[in-house]
């Protein structure tokens, strides 16, 4: 064993270790206590958290959330990862990417470990360009001329290239580190380190001492001198050392780490060869599934292929080791590749010795693609009646409902705002106008998948038709709301869509009822998979990227969770509207009578919904009028909170509170309010701070109101009505998926039209383009033929 201990900075090396010695000699042992994180300097793009590391270890993490509560890593480079493409060189660029992960890691309290290769690829590019400049001076003198023959590199032995290149691999490591101000040394291994017992005893005791320090040590077999590997030389229980695969599995169990990250040039491990049609990424790896993955040939360079990853991630789980494999070469990904895997997030494939009880997401999307195709395929009718069976269930089973949500309510006391708590409750009323609402649904469902559109006759005997068709599986994201689940459910099934549901933990019971009797109701024509709620401890950003599984997502919460699933959709479309900065703007020539009553119904009736009033639009004439003084006087009594606007402000001695922004959606009893001029300053300012969700004008003069509603750009625009009529119920639609502010698709209130998309079926008779050209026997005739009427009964 070799080792070698390199330090940044420009301090002596003692002088510069004694602070560490002394934060950590008394608190640092295997497992740092959560007062011992130290907090650490922002130097990073990379978020870096703070996080109890005080976990014993035992046995490997059972799910990958729990990851983030790895105190010791090992981080193992794959030659893929750190050579070029040409195999000479090193990837500078991956290098440097991977240094800054490791060091906010290491900053962060945790215990990092390098384990890499890359020295033989570097050695190869020194011993090259040695060999160049040599033959190039030789022939020069040979010849006495400047031109210079072609020159032939011979075959370079790895161990000469590995002896020329450890030192400068180390080098540039220094270097890297060096600029996070972190101390980095070396430890050359070989086999014989691991079965010699005092030789692997002194490696133990180095690398705890050097983690005692707060250094990174950097590992690598010593390929100057190690033997070729032996086939089958495993011993028993024990793994040989014959790759840096098998050397980071060893390091891993005997340095008891928590967890082993394993970087290739792929993203993870898949069933097939990667590349191969066929070929799906398995997501979590369970000891005994290795015969149903078949491996291909290893990567362009180093020693061990996917087999021998796999061979070794599953030796490390058994020691007690979690293990991820996941690709370190992508540039969209390998600049935060390990600190995601860290924080949990669904990157390559997770090694694991706990098996879910049900089926995981990938299974359920699946699932939910076959079922929903199934779904579509029957009569209007069955669809119909498994909606009002659904209907049916909510009002006969509501005593076990309320009893699942009483659970529901009973652990979120103290934990919810009381908001959130109003929109986690259900009641007997609620599920009442639950059931007529799902009556409706199943009414207009009637002919709405299969629906002719449009009818064109081509040509003669060549016809075709516009029809509508599901837009395939749905994923809906909910917050609080297990109202919601029902609802949407119903809309899928109309619409014959397939549907994930992700709901949030607060309402867990209520969901859980809610979807055994949405499944008992698709029972009846035997489509219960179509619908399936993900249980699992999927985070959103993970669901989000199962672009290949997923058609549609539609999030329905708060406005924070729309705006992180939009950031967080790779590929999929995503319909909601992210914040309800819903406008009244009172007229100048508003009626007495209707403007408290439609103020306080927007404002007050349910504070907490995104159709909600935020901002009251006052016409300036109607300052320190009896009408303005009913409208201050009726928000007084019903406790809500005013927010001067600044112009607002201006007219008041004694203003209330300024807001602080004029884009500001509340979601409880608290109100703009801010002065225009006219119409047309009101329309300017919903422009510029609303969120073009729904927009009100109140006014008895019918052109100032048809200009209001002809030239506000929202998905909602209403004259002397609450905002709160922005809804599907109320519009008549049954239920709502939400409500879209996007301009594509589907805008406002989404009901059962919103969750559809068209085909189109050409029937034809042998026909071919090369007949309608201009030598051909057919002519385009383009004729519109009569579409059949809509059942509207």
């Amino acid at each position: 064993m070799l080792s070698q201990v390199y330090c940044s900075g420009s301090q002596p090396f003692r002088q510069r270790l004694l602070p560490w010695v002394q934060s950590t000699a008394l608190s640092r042992s295997h497992r740092v206590q959560p007062s011992a994180i130290r907090h650490v300097r922002s130097w990073s793009n990379i978020p870096f958290i703070t996080v109890p590391l005080n976990r014993t270890h035992g046995k490997s993490f059972a799910h990958r959330s729990e990851l983030k509560h790895a105190k010791r890593i090992v981080v193992k480079l794959g030659s893929a990862v750190v050579t070029r493409g040409d195999e000479c060189g090193l990837a500078l660029g991956r290098l440097a990417s991977i240094v800054e992960q490791v060091s906010v890691l290491q900053n962060q309290g945790r215990e990092m470990i390098l384990v890499t290769s890359g020295a033989v690829a570097f050695g190869k590019q020194r011993l090259r360009h040695e060999i160049l400049l040599s033959q190039s001076v030789r022939q020069a003198l040979h010849s006495g001329q400047n031109q210079l023959k072609e020159m032939a590199i011979p075959v370079l032995e790895a161990r000469a290239c590995a002896a020329a290149g450890q030192s400068g691999l180390m080098a540039l490591y220094e270097a890297m580190f060096t600029q996070y101000s972190i101390c980095a040394a070396q430890i050359l291994v070989t086999n014989l380190d691991f079965h010699d017992e005092q030789k692997r005893r002194n490696l133990n005791g180095t690398l705890h001492e050097l983690l005692r320090m707060n250094i990174v040590p950097i590992v690598n077999t010593n390929d100057a001198v190690v033997p070729p590997a032996e086939p089958n030389s495993d011993l028993q229980g024990v793994i040989s050392v014959k790759d840096n695969d098998s050397l980071a599995a060893r390091l891993a169990v005997e340095m008891k780490t928590d967890l082993l990250i394993v970087l290739s040039d792929v993203e993870g491990l898949f069933d097939s060869p990667p590349g191969s049609d066929d070929a799906k990424l398995i997501d979590i790896f369970y000891p005994g599934d290795q015969q149903s993955v078949t491996f291909g040939t290893k990567s362009r360079v180093g020693m061990g292929g996917m087999e021998a990853k796999v061979k070794a991630a599953l030796w490390a789980l058994q020691g007690g080791t979690s293990v991820v494999i996941a690709n370190g070469t992508h540039p969209k990904v390998s600049g935060h590749v390990i600190t995601d895997i860290v924080e949990g997030k669904k990157v390559g494939t997770f090694f694991s010795e706990v098996k879910p009880a049900g089926p995981t997401v990938e299974q359920q999307g699946e699932m939910a693609r076959s079922g929903g195709r199934m779904l579509a395929t029957l009569e209007p009718e069955q669809r119909a009646e498994i909606i009002h069976h659904l209907a049916d269930l909510l009002t006969d089973q509501r005593d076990e409902i309320l009893l699942a949500n009483k659970k529901d309510l009973e652990e979120a006391e103290g934990r919810l705002a009381a908001p959130l708590l109003k929109r986690l409750s259900l009641s007997t009323s609620k599920l009442n106008s639950l059931a007529i609402g799902l009556r409706q649904i199943a009414a207009s469902s009637q002919d709405s998948v299969g629906r002719v559109l449009r009818r064109t006759r081509i040509a003669k005997n060549l016809e075709l038709e516009q029809v509508t068709v599901p837009i395939g599986v749905l994923l809906v994201i909910f917050e609080s709301r297990p109202d919601c689940l029902p609802q949407v459910a119903a809309l899928a099934i109309a619409s014959g869509n397939g549907l994930l549901l992700k709901g949030g933990k607060e309402a867990t019971h209520s969901n859980r009822i809610l979807h055994l009797l949405a499944q008992e109701a698709l029972s009846i024509h035997g489509v219960k998979e179509a619908i399936q709620l993900v249980n699992t401890r999927e985070e959103v950003e993970d669901l989000c990227r199962l672009d290949k599984m997923i058609d549609l997502i539609i999030p329905r919460g708060s406005s924070q969770l729309v705006r992180d699933i939009q950031k967080a959709a790779k590929g999929i479309p995503v319909m909601g509207h992210s914040e309800g900065i819903c406008h009244m703007y009172v007229d100048s020539e508003a009626s007495v009578d209707k403007v408290t009553r439609l103020v306080r119904d927007s404002k007050c009736e349910y504070p907490a919904a995104c159709n909600a009033l935020e901002t009251l639009l006052i016409h300036r004439d109607l300052l320190r009028t009896p009408l303005f003084d009913q409208i201050i006087d009726m928000l007084r009594v019903e406790q809500v909170k005013i927010h001067a606007g600044p112009k607002f402000a201006s007219y008041l001695t004694f203003s209330p509170s300024e807001v602080k922004s004029l884009r500001t959606e509340y979601g409880d009893l608290e109100l703009c309010i801010e002065v225009v001029d006219s119409v047309q300053e009101a329309i300017d300012h919903i422009h510029k701070y609303g969120s073009s969700h729904t927009d009100v004008i109140v006014t008895e003069n019918e052109k100032t109101a048809e200009f209001f509603l002809q030239h506000v750009d929202s998905a909602c625009v209403f004259w002397n009505a609450s905002t709160r009529f922005s809804d599907g119920y109320r519009f008549g639609l049954g239920a709502e998926v939400g409500i879209s502010t996007s301009r594509i698709h589907a805008r406002g209130p989404v009901g059962l039209e919103g969750l559809l998309t068209t085909k189109w079926l050409l029937r034809g008779q042998d026909h071919v383009v090369s007949d309608f050209s201009e030598h051909g026997s057919l002519k385009y005739l383009h004729e519109n033929l009569p579409v059949p009427q809509r059942n509207t009964n």
